[in-house]
């Protein structure tokens, strides 16, 4: 798997990456395995996460999740990304806005939507594409994973050109040279990371470095 893998959203494990899982639901219900965090992304329909620590939630399409402690994701249909022996900020969002705030390459836009809460920690991404976009070959320095949310595209790799639409999930591994294409439709993309460069740190985050302590 060394190139772009598209994911067809079924019922149940989806794909192995490392230690890292992938899970689809349709309607039924999907138990989040324990001592892993959840990342969900409901495609279409509406879903409700019930967390064993925290109750119970509705989501609409366009909706995300962070989910620490496991639970069940039942009604409609959407993909998860579970990392085990990671404890990751509980966390209820979206839908997703109309582009990202921002700036990334070719014009396109991204919104972190869940950030990582210390510096190297997992984030997500909605990453906007506009209509007629032939994006700069890039790769990335880890796995990327996730869903398209709404319009269609193609994914160009040395090894074929793979069409994109809504509710598919999709892998792209580390170092896969890739780029985004779109002719008359914008492409919204749910985009997952492993790690990241950029988050606080104990001596570096918004509450010491606007604590002011007396001089002398």
């Amino acid at each position: 798997m060394m190139t772009f893998t598209p994911l067809s959203i079924d019922s149940g494990l989806l794909l192995n990456v490392g230690a890292i899982q992938i899970w689809g639901w349709r309607e039924d219900s999907l138990t989040l395995p324990r001592g892993a965090t959840a990342y969900g992304m409901v495609t279409t329909g509406q879903a409700r996460i019930s967390d064993p620590e925290a109750g119970s939630f509705e989501l609409s399409a366009g909706m995300f999740f962070v989910a620490p402690g496991g639970g069940v994701i039942a009604g409609g249909r959407g993909l998860a990304i579970t990392l085990p022996g990671y404890r990751g900020l509980r966390q209820i969002g979206g839908p997703l806005e109309s582009v990202g705030r921002l700036r990334y390459i070719d014009g396109c836009s991204d919104t972190l939507l869940v950030c990582p809460p210390r510096l190297g920690d997992p984030c997500l991404n909605h990453l906007h594409i506009p209509s007629h976009t032939d994006q700069t070959p890039h790769t990335h320095p880890s796995v990327r994973i996730g869903v398209i949310l709404r319009g269609t595209g193609e994914c160009r790799t040395p090894g074929g050109v793979y069409p994109l639409q809504p509710g598919m999930g999709w892998y792209i591994p580390t170092g896969c040279l890739h780029s985004f294409f779109t002719r008359d439709e914008a492409l919204d993309v749910i985009a997952w990371h492993p790690d990241s460069d950029f988050g606080p740190r104990d001596d570096d985050h918004p509450m010491i470095n606007r604590t002011l302590l007396p001089s002398g």
